[in-house]
């Protein structure tokens, strides 16, 4: 790397790192503001607080990463071009690409942080940050998914529950499903079901089952019968956000698992997946936005650079969220939803260097 090389690379970072910490400790200032007088309410430790708060600074520094990083970019590019420096640079012989060369080196440290931190650091602070804000912080919400359960117990077994309380470990209105290739072979209905802690097993009450005859069905009614069913009643109500919790690889095999139970939130799960590898590639899509809007010299000067910035970095933001929603509730497949953001705008990355070039 050419000494220029080592000089953009050394502005990229610190820059970058500068912008993080100036604006991270405003984003906790204004979240104090806010729920200073929830936790005093709810007499909060400070021991709690303080790790709550170290979960939101990982979270929200990955949140908001891809406009610190755009908007740093932006900022000691701009300087550049102002000083005309990059018009000195361009005029001795270097292209545009090859300019761009230690900004794409400086993209790839933070894209692999990033994916370092997705992968392995975010889980862990995601965890604190909700469970505090589930805690103490979001009355009359419950952080489970509670409601409207379906489960694939084994390759022949399901299960359905209209809702279950956890403190209590009971469900309410099961119904349960015994195939064999293909075929119903009977079918249990009951107004409740409870977990026993001690036996491990389920106990079903104002049950009815239904065996499924060749000519004719039978009925089994009573009021109590205690069964085995393959599954915990914490997989029955995993928590809100149990994806955002977990490094990738625990999150790959609940998916996996999950799948094979048949939940219907399933798209939420995977959402978050691919989350944690389309976000270091916008690192780079975003550094040659940046560069391409930034590298020439306006009349405005870096206003209307940084303008621009913040406009196409919320732009980014606003279509993420967006198509995630889509991807969680609609019909939407969450591969392309997490990744047609990333196209959009490498698409626009690729159409404005060209220009640049020019």
């Amino acid at each position: 790397m050419k000494l220029i090389d080592w000089y953009i690379l050394k502005r990229y970072l610190v820059t970058f790192s500068v912008m993080i910490l100036m604006f991270i400790p405003i984003g906790i200032i204004i979240d104090v503001s806010e729920k200073i007088n929830r936790m005093i309410e709810n007499k909060v430790a400070l021991k709690d607080v303080a790790i709550y708060y170290g979960g939101f600074t990982i979270y929200f520094a990955n949140l908001l990463f891809p406009i610190f990083l755009f908007l740093s970019i932006i900022w000691f590019t701009s300087k550049l071009a102002n000083n005309t420096e990059i018009i000195a640079i361009l005029s001795s012989g270097i292209s545009f690409t090859r300019f761009l060369r230690p900004y794409l080196i400086g993209a790839s440290i933070i894209s692999f942080i990033v994916l370092i931190m997705g992968f392995f650091i975010l889980p862990k602070a995601s965890e604190k940050y909700w469970n505090f804000r589930y805690t103490y912080l979001i009355k009359g919400s419950t952080n489970i998914e509670n409601t409207d359960i379906f489960r694939q117990l084994s390759k022949d077994e399901y299960i359905y529950l209209a809702n279950f309380n956890v403190l209590s470990k009971t469900g309410f209105d099961v119904v349960f499903e015994k195939f064999n290739d293909n075929k119903l072979v009977y079918k249990i209905t009951a107004n409740r079901m409870k977990y026993n802690e001690r036996t491990k097993d389920y106990t079903l009450y104002s049950y009815v089952k239904r065996n499924i005859g060749v000519n004719n069905d039978t009925f089994e009614k009573g009021e109590r019968l205690t069964v085995k069913y393959n599954i915990e009643p914490s997989d029955l109500t995993p928590t809100i956000y149990v994806g955002e919790t977990m490094n990738v690889f625990e999150l790959y095999n609940f998916i996996e698992r999950e799948k094979s139970r048949g939940n219907s939130k399933i798209d939420v799960y995977l959402v978050v997946l691919y989350k944690r590898f389309s976000n270091p590639i916008s690192a780079f899509i975003l550094t040659i936005i940046a560069v391409a809007v930034s590298a020439m010299k306006r009349r405005g000067g870096m206003g209307i650079n940084l303008a621009i910035g913040i406009s196409i970095a919320f732009a980014f933001i606003f279509f993420d969220k967006i198509f995630v929603n889509l991807a969680e509730k609609s019909s939407i497949p969450p591969l392309v939803a997490v990744w047609l953001p990333n196209v959009i705008f490498g698409v626009l990355a690729y159409y404005l260097l060209k220009n640049a070039k020019r």
